[in-house]
């Protein structure tokens, strides 16, 4: 079976993209695929075995599946998805809409609010600061104005991160006013929409989900992480920071979060694979969902695949599983 790993890509999470990627190749089963890797390079150009891609269409038609390991904008937001789907070619991962949608944090709440999962009070301001309150209303803040909306609604520490973004770039802690204004400039440089969420302190987790029609969720693992929350740095370039599995939790709350992370895995209607993050808080022990990847880090320290790891499926079983729900859901449709 022919399969294409395309990495890269145009993303801030490029290298990330990389890492990821020789880890899917070094592990494909070579008795059962030839493997076609494709890099994306940070313009955009599509290159195998050195050589620039003259007829990108032509190459990929002569695929059966394309595995598209690349993390953030162009590739996990519905992009590439649209492009493969046109082509009529299976790929790995979810669909052009759960994509999207995952990929966008704005949206991905709107949904979650009407599915009634537990998630952190936030607020979001698009171009320029305006302010979109819950009636879709809009109103241009002054910066004063947003700290004072913060303030009312939120209450400080807040996190602030661009709506389209991965692996935490962009993503500030907030502690104060002068903070919050640096903050929204910094995540508008990533995207033109900036989500605003109140602090949740508490253990930070993640569910791996796997599968298309009946997805199985994986047990809970937990982020430990080496700065004041898990930023880009945190997590591939701080040793400190460390992964734990099963999380520090009771299996009772561990059997919630699986449950949770399938509800929400089918809400967005996701297929193949996704990684859904929470926390639990200190003092309540409640859940908040946080958000989903929808195409998560295949890394040696990355949580998805180990997670599954865990649980018994190694890594070349999984992606063997995942190329299996791509075929698969060819044939749903």
């Amino acid at each position: 079976m022919k399969v294409c790993v395309i990495y890269g890509g145009m993303s801030t999470e490029h290298e990330v993209s990389l890492q990821s990627s020789k880890n899917v190749i070094d592990n494909l089963d070579k008795d059962k695929y030839k493997i076609y890797p494709v890099f994306i390079d940070k313009n955009g150009e599509w290159i195998h075995n050195d050589k620039k891609l003259k007829d990108i269409v032509e190459f990929l038609s002569k695929m059966d599946v394309v595995f598209p390991v690349l993390h953030g904008k162009y590739g996990e937001d519905g992009t590439i998805q649209g492009m493969l789907e046109l082509l009529k070619i299976p790929y790995v991962g979810c669909n052009v809409l759960s994509s999207s949608l995952c990929m966008d944090k704005v949206y991905a709440k709107f949904m979650f609010e009407k599915a009634n999962i537990n998630q952190a009070k936030y607020i979001y301001i698009k171009d320029e600061n305006i302010y979109v309150n819950e009636e879709l209303d809009e109103t241009r803040l002054e910066n004063d104005e947003i700290v004072k909306l913060v303030e009312e609604k939120l209450k400080f520490p807040v996190f602030v991160k661009p709506a389209n973004s991965g692996s935490s770039v962009g993503v500030k802690k907030a502690n104060n006013g002068p903070e919050l204004i640096v903050a929204v400039q910094n995540a508008s440089i990533y995207d033109r929409k900036v989500l605003i969420e109140e602090e949740i302190v508490g253990k930070e987790v993640e569910c791996a989900v796997l599968g298309n029609n009946f997805p199985q969720a994986s047990t809970v693992g937990e982020i430990i992480a080496a700065d004041t929350f898990y930023t880009y740095d945190a997590k591939y370039n701080n040793k400190e920071s460390k992964i734990k599995i099963p999380a520090n939790i009771d299996e009772a709350k561990i059997d919630e979060i699986r449950k949770i992370a399938v509800k929400a895995f089918k809400a967005l209607d996701c297929v193949g694979l996704a990684r859904v993050d929470f926390f639990v808080q200190k003092d309540t022990n409640k859940v908040y969902l946080n958000e989903i990847n929808t195409m998560p880090g295949f890394t040696e320290i990355s949580m998805y695949p180990k997670l599954w790891e865990y649980s018994g499926l190694s890594y070349k079983e999984l992606l063997n599983k995942l190329i299996e729900c791509a075929l698969d859901n060819v044939k749903r449709k």
